[in-house]
Formats: structure tokens, C-alpha cells, sequence
């Protein structure tokens, strides 16, 4: 996607948000910002202010006047108490694995934000102010992805962030690699001084979780786009049976996203002119079938994105501090069971697509089911056949890609370990089930990459063996475009590159498909 001049400006004010605009705060579409409606800085300071009176008249609570976790039984000296969010944010800084790339991490400052600016927290106006400051300057946190059980939330990646609005730790800062505090002071803010339990107001949450699944949940929906066209095409290839996807025959099974998805494979496959295959009436599965496969995750989706938008819109701290009633309410919102439970739900259905693009390949590739198609999907024609290979070594690795992908489909919500003492002995894995997700994606782009060759490559080359072949004018516009992008595989070559290409045009989005449907 390409960044807009004028970025559109998301506020933040407690009000519901939708992935797409996490998305495009975290892909430099839209700039975030607090909204400067006085009721909403009311608010925020009422929560603060009971806090602070609620300490003056010598009030019990966890994080605060108490130690963490299963040290909530340890009561802290009032002369230590302004030093405990500082050293949970230290103690806590002991991620591993690769850094959170930049996207990723602005998702995750946005969805912490509009946790917070639920105004059940307790935070300052400062806190806030200085979140949307690394937002607005892109002063991004260096966030080991590694370390979270997903409850009490995303406790370590998180302290990476309040560790940073303190003025410690590294940050990226235009494309530089550098301390906290220079990024601050460079761009005119200074360290905070974390106020009683805003320390936990900041770590003790989802957002890391919540801010991978939205990212997941996009990639995902456009995958499942990508794979009807390429279904399509791929019918095309092998001469397939274009009723497979009528209209009648789908109302007679009426899952939704289905039903989509059958449309969209059969409006590309609209205006051809009838294929050859009048020995088969059936196709096989993977083409047959495909509905039925992208239709899960079509069908799926609408509930992932309850799950993921309800999290988004949630204050899930703990403890939560009630400005109205002035209430303070110790409970488990950290806890991330519908992450976790959406993101190994959507790894498994686009592991699945990508496990049906695999199979169609094996077709188009393979002269006994291609339907007169040159072995390996080979242009090359004359002596020089016997030494040209195709896209035989694609194949193989569409599936390794794809069994790589299907491998990672064990289910990371069911792992859950007792930690911290049996204090924290149920725990969701929501982060690493949402880890997971983006690395099936990863791989299943890759599939999907490979197959955008092969499909564009099985096209023209049903169009050399029946002349009469029509596309309709959206295949073939479509079949135009991956010309551009795409040479055809006449002498063999290293595919690399090109693969390359079409994933960075696949993350973004680079074709429109099926718009409003």
C-alpha cells in the first residue's frame, strides 16, 4: 500500500476501532493522536485523581502497595512505592528472539493506547501524551517478539515499551538504531517518571497479542482474495469444469463466505468460452473443491475479527480502576484466550489454502492431469525441450512451503504452562498462537507468490493448445498485469527474484480483487 500525502487521523478517545485502522497506523496510512475532547481528558484524570486519593487514605492495592504477581502478599514501605513500576519494567526485560519489525510495533504502541484511553487505568494524561509522542515521531521500541505466556498479558515485550517512554532501553528512529533517551530528547520529549501502577497499567495487557492478530487477520483476508483468482486461473490451466461453481448448486449449501467465494471464481470464469474436458465431468478436489476450502477461512473471518476487535476495545490491566463508582476491580482481563483461540483458528484455515494451492500446482505441473499442458508447465517449445525443466523445482518448494505451513497448525492455546509461582497457572499462549499465524501466513504467501507464476504460465499456455480459448476481461486484465510483473519460463532460470517481488506485491495488496465482495 502506498502511503497517503495527507495521512487521515485516527483519535483516540475510548471509542471502538476497527483492525483497519490499527493497520493503517501501522503501515504510516493514518496518524494517531489523542482526541482533544475536554470530557475525554476528564476522564482520564478522574481515574488518576481517585487513585492518588484512594493511596492518601492508605487504600490496599495489587501493584501498587503491593508486590507482583504471587508477591501480592508483600505490602511495599510508602517511601518505596514510587520506585515498583520502574522495577517491574527491568526485571521483566529479558525478551528473546527477533525484534518485532516496524509495523508490527507501531500496531502494538496503537493498540495499547486504545486500551489505556478506556479510562479504566489510572494512567496520566502524561502516560498517554508520551505513547502518542513515539507514535507521531515513529520513535519505535526495540520488542523482543519472544518471552510472553499470554497472561498476565504480554508482561515482557510490554516492558520494552515502558522501559522506552522512561527514557531506557533502544529504540529505531529513522531507520537508526539508538538509545531511549536520544530519540526523546531529540525530538523534544522527556524520560517519564512512571506514576503508582502505571507500570502495570502498560505491560499488564494484550496489546502485543492483539496488535499481531490484526496484522494476521488482514494478510489472511487477502490471501483468501488471491486464492479464488488463482483458482480461477488454474481452472483455466488444467481445462476444468466451470459449473462446479454455480450459482444454484451454492445455494444448496449456504455458508456465506462460501457462497462468496464461488461467485468470485465464477465471475472470472464468466465470459470464457467452454473449456475441453468432456471425458471428466468431475474435476478434482482442489479445483472442485476450492469454495469449500477458501470458504472456511471466508466464513471464519467475521468471527475472528469479533474476537480480535472486542480484545482491541477492551481495558485489560489489571487491577481496573472505576473513576465513577470509584471502584477498584482485581480481576484477569490479561488474560488473551480469544486471541489465542482466533489465531490458531485462522493459521489452521490459511494453512489449509495454502495446502489447496499445493495440490493445484501438482496438477498443472503433472501431463497425466494438465490436460495436453507441456510437462512442468515448461514455454520452451523445439530441441531445446529436453534440456529445460520448468517449473519442476517451484513445485518442490511450494511443498515444503506448504507442508512447513500445515506443520505449524498444532494449536499454541492448548500449551498452557503454570509460571510465576503457580500464581499465573493458566495461560492463554495468545501471543505465540498469533506468532504462529503470521509465520503460516509467511509461508502461504510464499505458496501463493509461486502460484501466481504457475497459474499466469498455465494460462498462456492452455491458450497455445486451444486457440479458441477466451478469457473474460477480468482474467485476462489480471493475466496482463502478472505479465508485467512476470516474464514467462521459457529457458529455465532462477525463480528467486521474482518470487521475491510478488511477495512484497502480495503484503502490499498490490491488486484489487473483488471489491465489496
Amino acid at each position: 500500500m502506498t502511503q497517503n500525502a495527507h495521512p487521515a487521523i485516527v483519535f483516540f478517545d475510548g471509542s471502538a476501532l476497527r483492525i483497519e485502522q490499527i493497520i493503517a497506523i501501522a503501515q504510516g496510512q493514518s496518524r494517531a493522536a489523542l482526541s482533544p475532547a475536554p470530557e475525554f481528558r476528564a476522564r482520564i484524570q478522574k481515574g488518576a485523581d481517585f487513585l492518588d486519593r484512594l493511596l492518601r487514605e492508605d487504600g490496599v492495592v495489587y501493584g501498587v502497595t503491593t508486590g507482583y504477581g504471587d508477591s501480592c502478599t508483600v505490602a511495599i514501605p510508602p517511601e518505596l512505592m514510587a520506585e515498583l513500576p520502574h522495577h517491574l519494567y527491568t526485571y521483566h526485560g529479558c525478551g528473546a528472539g527477533r525484534s518485532l519489525t516496524p509495523v508490527e510495533t507501531r500496531a502494538v504502541l496503537a493498540c495499547r493506547l486504545a486500551s489505556l484511553s478506556q479510562g479504566l487505568s489510572a494512567v496520566s494524561w502524561t502516560l498517554l501524551q508520551q505513547l502518542a509522542h513515539l507514535l507521531e515521531h515513529d520513535i519505535l521500541p526495540i520488542i523482543p517478539a519472544e518471552g510472553s505466556v499470554g497472561a498476565s498479558g504480554d508482561l515482557t515485550p510490554l516492558s520494552y515499551v515502558a522501559a522506552v517512554l522512561c527514557g531506557e532501553r533502544e529504540v529505531l528512529w529513522k531507520g537508526e538504531r539508538m538509545p531511549a533517551a536520544e530519540a526523546l530528547q531529540r525530538t523534544g520529549a522527556q524520560p517519564l517518571k512512571l506514576r503508582p501502577k502505571e507500570g502495570l497499567a502498560l505491560m499488564n495487557g494484550t496489546a502485543v497479542m492483539t496488535a499481531l492478530a490484526c496484522l494476521a487477520w488482514q494478510r489472511a483476508d487477502y490471501v483468501a482474495r488471491l486464492a479464488c483468482r488463482i483458482t480461477a486461473a488454474n481452472v483455466v490451466g488444467v481445462a476444468g469444469n466451470a459449473q462446479h461453481f454455480d450459482e444454484i448448486l451454492f445455494a444448496a449449501k449456504p455458508h456465506p463466505g462460501q457462497q462468496r467465494v464461488a461467485a468470485r471464481i465464477r465471475g472470472d470464469l464468466v465470459a470464457q468460452a467452454p473449456l475441453r474436458n468432456s471425458h471428466r465431468l468431475q474435476d478434482r478436489y482442489s479445483l472442485r473443491c476450492a469454495p469449500h476450502v477458501i470458504g472456511v477461512l471466508e466464513d471464519a473471518q467475521p468471527f475472528f475479527r469479533q474476537l480480535i476487535e472486542g480484545e482491541l476495545n477492551s481495558a485489560n490491566d489489571n487491577p481496573l480502576i472505576e473513576p465513577d463508582e470509584e471502584r477498584v476491580l482485581h480481576g484477569g482481563h490479561f488474560y488473551g484466550g480469544h486471541i489465542a483461540f482466533a489465531m490458531d483458528g485462522l493459521k489452521n484455515a490459511v494453512a489449509n489454502v495454502a495446502d489447496l494451492l499445493d495440490r493445484q500446482l501438482a496438477l498443472l505441473v503433472d501431463t497425466r492431469y494438465s490436460q495436453g499442458l507441456p510437462s512442468n508447465l515448461s514455454a520452451v517449445q523445439g530441441p531445446r525441450q529436453a534440456i529445460n525443466h520448468g517449473l519442476k523445482a517451484l513445485q518442490i518448494s511450494v511443498s515444503a512451503w506448504t507442508a512447513e505451513a500445515l506443520k505449524q497448525t498444532m494449536p499454541a492455546s492448548v500449551f498452557s504452562r503454570s509460571t510465576e509461582c503457580h500464581n499465573q497457572d493458566k495461560v492463554s499462549m495468545g501471543t505465540i498462537a498469533a506468532r504462529d499465524a503470521l509465520r503460516v501466513l509467511e509461508l502461504t504467501e510464499q505458496v501463493v507468490a509461486a502460484m501466481l507464476i504457475s497459474a499466469r504460465q498455465a494460462v498462456v499456455l492452455r491458450q497455445r493448445v486451444q486457440a479458441d480459448m477466451q478469457l473474460g476481461d477480468t482474467l485476462n486484465d489480471w493475466v496482463g498485469d502478472l505479465a508485467q510483473r512476470v516474464a514467462l519460463v521459457e529457458e529455465d532460470r532462477a525463480l528467486d527474484q521474482d518470487l521475491q517481488r510478488l511477495i512484497a506485491d502480495i503484503r502490499a495488496q498490490a491488486w484489487n480483487l473483488y471489491d465489496g465482495a
